[in-house]
């Protein structure tokens, strides 16, 4: 891609005084808080919204995987539509902050209103409610997820220490993603003694849907409010105004470069490949291993640990090593690690369902397959961050809003091609809607677990192909700031 020399660099205001503070912890943290937002939403779209839709609504997995996917056809359009606007807008609290203020209250009310359908309505009724409330929640996670992650690529330019940004934002969007699946398992959703697997009631998934609205609220409002004393500090807009088919020429050349094209093209397998393990992991420990409800809770301890172990984990990983290969590793790695425990069983080297040592077997699984996914989704965000420097220095424009669209899109479709696969895939076997954890064929859950092996070898195997060709190192970065430092001095001498 040519570079655009009639652009002008938008330099840091008070960068030629060097009074830009360092991130301090607190900013770091207050960072990262935003994303429980993020992680609560999309741990109940991932783990609960199929599970939900289908076995307690009664609506068929098919079209509840549907659904989810056309509301993600909507992200298509609308994600790069709000980064670019917030690149470009003005106001006296900067770009992005207006938009996270402003998606609080709606992101809220519309989470509610997805986990409480109207009773009495028929199939198809659900369905398109289904997509338009979906279609809501997406819009409003946008409007402040894209803007707030976009701050990552602002708050610094160190290699390394955009990997620790985006580690406290994995940590805290996981831990906010877990707690919200504890609580649910443990005491919105609990059946009796715990002993029957898990489904869950209607009332128990609205009392679920109530509580998440008002933490979704409380964490963008702390997260916008705590970061908001570096907005002197962030980027300003382009003074110039521009027409509409500038920004929409802008937006289409911005997307076309190629670092970008490749690590989203990565992201986006690696997604549906998450997506679709998170979206069926409650059907396979209910109704697979058919484990007890009480067994079922502990998996978010083993959650937990895998992403503080991914915390500590990704920087080290940052500073030791070229972020594309490590990525590469940790995500084959995980991969075989997910599949292990099924294809086990299928070879007959596993005891039958029931023995002890089951439960803590499929823990171990999920602690190290999740730390090592995790880490590897870090990097991959670190590196997105990366490749906006690059495209300034080709392009002339900075333009993290746009590049953190794709980024917001990646991270939603995890919970809609992944929730789309798995409700295709049950269809494909015949898994039946509303049945007890002991009411399926062995058969159908033999091809369940045999279609879903498959799968998720080929998307990652997918995911590997894609990242092989993004280009950057450390030292590409390292030769970009250089260029990017020049340039903006060569401005300032002009101007002065």
């Amino acid at each position: 891609m040519k570079r655009n020399r009639s652009a002008t660099l938008v330099p840091l205001r008070p960068a030629a005084a060097g009074e830009v503070p360092g991130v301090s912890l607190a900013t770091k943290i207050f960072y990262g808080f935003g994303s429980i937002a993020f992680g609560v939403k999309d741990n109940g779209f991932t783990y609960f919204l199929l599970i939900f839709y289908n076995q307690v609504i009664g609506l068929p997995s098919a079209m509840v995987g549907l659904a989810i996917m056309v509301a993600l056809v909507f992200d298509a359009f609308i994600d790069p539509v709000v980064g670019q606007w917030s690149d470009h807008f003005s106001s006296r609290w900067g770009r992005r902050h207006p938009f996270m203020y402003a998606s609080a209250i709606p992101l809220g009310v519309s989470y509610l209103l997805l986990w409480n359908p109207p009773s009495g309505w028929g199939q198809t009724a659900l369905f398109f409610y289904l997509v338009a409330v979906a279609v809501l929640v997406r819009t409003f996670v946008t409007v402040y997820e894209i803007p707030s992650s976009a701050l990552a690529a602002e708050l610094t330019s160190d290699y390394d220490e955009r990997t620790s940004l985006v580690s406290y934002r994995y940590l805290f969007g996981w831990l906010g993603g877990i707690s919200m699946y504890y609580l649910a398992l443990q005491f919105f959703l609990r059946s009796g003694d715990g002993s029957g697997g898990i489904v869950g009631s209607r009332a128990g998934y609205s009392m679920y849907g109530t509580f998440s609205s008002g933490l979704l609220i409380f964490a963008i409002l702390v997260s916008a409010y705590g970061t908001h004393k570096r907005i002197p500090f962030l980027r300003s807009p382009p003074h110039a105004a521009l027409r509409l088919s500038q920004l929409v020429r802008e937006l289409f050349e911005t997307l076309a470069h190629r670092p970008f094209l490749s690590i989203l093209a990565a992201s986006v397998f690696n997604a549906t490949a998450i997506g679709l393990v998170f979206s069926s992991n409650l059907y396979f420990l209910n109704y697979f291993w058919k484990l007890s409800q009480n067994d079922i809770v502990l998996f978010s301890f083993s959650s937990l640990g895998a992403v503080v172990l991914a915390f500590a984990l990704a920087p080290w990983v940052s500073r030791s090593f070229e972020k594309k290969p490590a990525a590469m590793l940790l995500i084959g790695v995980s991969a075989g690690i997910t599949a292990m425990p099924i294809l086990l069983r299928f070879g007959g080297l596993l005891p039958p369902d029931g023995a002890a040592v089951i439960a803590p077997l499929l823990l171990a699984q999920t602690l190290l397959s999740n730390a090592f996914g995790i880490t590897g989704q870090i990097l991959f965000t670190s590196m997105i961050a990366d490749v906006v420097d690059d495209a300034e220095r080709c392009t002339g424009r900075r333009q993290e809003g746009v590049f953190f669209a794709g980024a917001a899109f990646v991270a939603k479709a995890v919970s809609g091609i992944g929730i789309f696969m798995s409700g295709f895939l049950l269809a494909a076997v015949g898994f039946p809607a509303t049945v007890p954890a002991s009411g399926v064929d062995p058969q159908v859950l033999r091809d369940f677990g045999l279609i879903f092996v498959a799968a998720t070898f080929v998307i990652n195997g997918l995911t590997l192909a894609f990242l092989a060709s993004y280009p950057l190192t450390r030292r590409s970065h390292e030769e970009t700031l250089f260029a990017l430092a020049a340039a903006t001095d060569f401005a300032a001498e002009n101007e002065s």
